[in-house]
């Protein structure tokens, strides 16, 4: 029991004494180690203590006895009365004692023990029940403060789910703080072998040195395999010598989603600090829950490796570190090389121990420091402490390890094997990503190149350089498409010769730039074929070209002016592309003969099937078919007789040739002839000097394309003037001179 700060809550009972007992001259109660709880006195007499002390002894001796008496400083009686826990137990010790101190008279005066008993029972009896409700109450409130400082340490762990704070392992090592703060550990470890962490946190109070978990990290693991639950020891020499400190400890063990233990939590304090009990033990095992949970979201189950949201806030931590105080560092990018055909020929299950394997493979072979992740189905990153130099040696090794990894899966010898890219990561700009897309674009290139290969970012390498700017371009490409900034232009395709035929305008596609410049296609155009984004960038154009026309859907009524469209081989192979554009024409009201759609040589042999599927249903429509680049594809001619072919564009290679290379002109004239014969147009594109123009219009060619006739502008301008070019497309030479005068 403690000293009660409120002597008003002692007051009455004083009052009460002194009524029953007028010869009192002062009253003290002491709890059962002889301190003072209270007393009417000003100060603690020492002499009373004493006396207090060996009541306490003579209590001991004497359990069925109620109290005594006796005589301080020789003169003055003093009546003790033993409170006890129950009134009928007179066997229990004391848990406090009442002394009375009464005023020096005759020896004759002095009251003896029994009478003042009597006289003073029922006050006795209702301090002692006065007594034994506070000591209640204090050990209510000391129950209560556990269990707040419980639900703090629980509110502390729930703050944020798996992965919201800074980092996962900024949460393991959060559960390790609550577990020195709220459970008074002197040390603190996580120690999860697979997944090579350790994880070490001293206490504030009697911290421990770490160099005790070398001694017991392996007794440790064991009790965590042979048990779940919580295991508590709290006698126990993790040192060796006969003077050696003890220990306690209490340890949980971290188990995965399958029930079996991956690692231990361990508390451990000093044999001179308190005792780890069961309400510790249930903490514990809640902390350790907890822990489970984080890496479970940390950690890829299959390969133990990191995922990626946890690599990349781990990346985020290494790199933000100092710089002064960190090494350089390279970026990894690795790729399962065929993988999908193990899949198929050997089973999931197959792939699945291959997958294991390399990860294994990239665990064992990390060096401290270094980050590993498995990022995607077959592909893994890696952060690795090393200039450019070692981490390629690093990845030689990796790909040289790789090759054994068949061995003893299946039928041990499956074709087993990666590509490795790595590149310099820039620790100035604290940013992994560009270094990340850096190597995975000089992994492509190591699969283009043949795979099962290690390939380094070099600025030297074009083609490198290309891939690497359109993984950059990709980004910029997709905020085009999704904030509007894709504009289309149009280039007059014009008669020549006076030969007849109405005008065409070609639509072009531009991209306006951050800073509001004007991209072409050559900027962005190798990005969105890499990437499979054609199909999408393709209907983009056609809706929006149907919007824009469909307000001068009367002046083409008559097809007086066409306008020709691009589509990408890419889109071909897309099952629904053309119902799409069908669907949009239809609902349109544009007359489909003022509408052609351009397929390039390649595309459409490439494609064949698919392409003739789109021509059919478009040709039914009344659209123009034109087949751009001719002259490059396939020797083989006979698809011109399959495909419904209005337009052949002579491939510009050979326009701008035509005046100092014969065979230019030759091959423009024998495919002039051939249009003719199979009842074609024909256009050369690249027109870009009048001398060039002059030579095409005598060796054929119905309709010329290039600076030297219009230049691209944007369509809302063609547009404008619709009406004057409808006009004078019934003289084509008029034609020819508005359209020079309008650009």
């Amino acid at each position: 029991m403690k000293t009660d700060s409120a002597p008003s809550a002692y007051e009455p009972y004083a009052q009460l004494f002194r009524a029953l007992f007028p010869r009192m001259a002062s009253l003290s109660v002491y709890d059962a180690c002889a301190e003072l709880l209270w007393s009417t006195e000003m100060a603690s007499d020492g002499e009373m203590r004493k006396l207090v002390t060996e009541t306490l002894q003579h209590a001991q001796l004497d359990p069925g006895a109620q109290g005594h008496s006796a005589t301080l400083r020789g003169e003055e009686p003093v009546y003790f009365f033993w409170l006890r826990p129950e009134h009928m137990l007179m066997d229990a010790q004391p848990f406090a004692v009442v002394a009375i101190l009464c005023r020096p008279g005759l020896q004759s005066e002095q009251r003896s023990f029994g009478l003042v008993q009597a006289l003073l029972r029922p006050a006795i009896e209702c301090l002692r029940r006065e007594l034994l409700a506070r000591e209640q109450i204090s050990q209510l409130n000391g129950s209560l403060l556990e269990h707040n400082q419980d639900l703090d340490m629980l509110l502390a762990m729930s703050g944020g789910g798996p992965g919201e704070g800074d980092s996962n392992e900024d949460d393991l090592r959060g559960i390790l703080r609550s577990a020195v703060t709220h459970l008074g550990a002197g040390l603190a470890a996580l120690i999860v072998p697979e997944k090579g962490l350790v994880l070490v946190q001293p206490g504030t109070e009697q911290p421990l040195d770490g160099a005790l978990l070398a001694k017991a990290h392996r007794h440790l693991l064991s009790m965590a395999q042979m048990r779940r639950d919580a295991v508590i020891v709290n006698r126990i020499k993790l040192l060796p010598g006969e003077d050696s400190p003890g220990h306690r400890i209490l340890s949980c063990a971290i188990g995965r989603p399958d029930g079996r233990s991956m690692g231990v939590l361990a508390l451990l304090r000093a044999e001179t600090a308190p005792e780890f009990n069961q309400r510790h033990a249930r903490l514990a095992e809640l902390l350790a829950r907890r822990a489970a949970t984080i890496i479970a979201s940390s950690y890829d189950p299959l390969t133990g490796l990191l995922t990626r949201p946890a690599f990349e806030q781990r990346v985020r931590g290494v790199l933000g570190v100092d710089e002064a105080a960190a090494g350089r560092w390279s970026a990894l990018y690795v790729d399962m090389n065929r993988m999908h055909v193990i899949n198929d020929n050997h089973g999931m299950h197959v792939g699945d121990r291959v997958l294991a394997r390399i990860g294994e493979l990239i665990r064992r072979r990390l060096p401290p420091g270094a980050l590993a992740a498995r990022i995607s189905g077959d592909r893994f990153a890696i952060l690795l402490p090393a200039t450019l130099d070692d981490a390629a040696g690093f990845a030689e090794s990796l790909r040289q390890g790789a090759e054994e990894a068949g061995t003893g899966i299946g039928d041990g010898n499956l074709p087993v094997s990666i590509s490795v890219g790595v590149a310099t990561v820039d620790r100035r700009a604290r940013e992994f990503a560009h270094a990340f897309a850096a190597a995975e674009t000089v992994c492509k290139a190591a699969n283009d190149r043949g795979r099962n290969r290690v390939e380094i970012y070099q600025e030297s390498d074009e083609s490198i350089v290309r891939r690497f700017a359109d993984v950059n371009l990709l980004g910029n490409l997709r905020g085009a498409i999704d904030r509007n900034r894709l504009r289309l232009n149009a280039q007059a395709i014009v008669p020549l010769g006076g030969r007849g035929g109405a005008p065409h305008f070609e639509i072009l596609l531009r991209m306006e730039g951050d800073n509001g410049q004007t991209l072409g296609p050559d900027h962005f155009m190798s990005a969105a074929l890499r990437y499979q984004m054609m199909p999408e960038i393709d209907r983009w154009v056609i809706s929006q070209t149907m919007e824009m026309l469909k307000p001068h859907a009367t002046l083409l009524a008559d097809a007086s002016v066409v306008f020709t469209i691009n589509c990408s081989g890419q889109s071909l192979r897309d099952e629904k592309f053309a119902d799409y554009v069908a669907e949009l024409i239809r609902a349109s009201s544009i007359n489909p003969k003022a509408l052609a759609f351009e397929l390039t040589e390649s595309a459409a042999v490439g494609n064949l099937p698919q392409a003739e599927h789109l021509m059919r249903q478009l040709q039914r429509l009344g659209c123009g078919i034109a087949l751009d680049d001719f002259g490059t594809g396939l020797s083989s001619l006979a698809y011109l007789r399959a495909l419904p072919i209005t337009m052949l564009k002579i491939d510009g290679s050979f326009v701008r040739d035509v005046l100092r290379d014969p065979r230019a002109a030759s091959m423009i004239e024998v495919i002039a002839r051939l249009a003719q014969s199979m009842s074609m147009t024909t256009v050369a594109e690249y027109v870009e000097t009048e001398e060039i123009r002059t030579r095409i219009t005598d060796l054929g060619v119905d309709f010329g394309q290039g600076f030297a006739i219009a230049r691209p502008v944007p369509l809302d301008e063609v547009l404008a003037q619709l009406p004057l070019y409808a006009a004078a497309a019934v003289g084509t030479g008029a034609f020819a001179h508005r359209t020079a005068v309008a650009v």
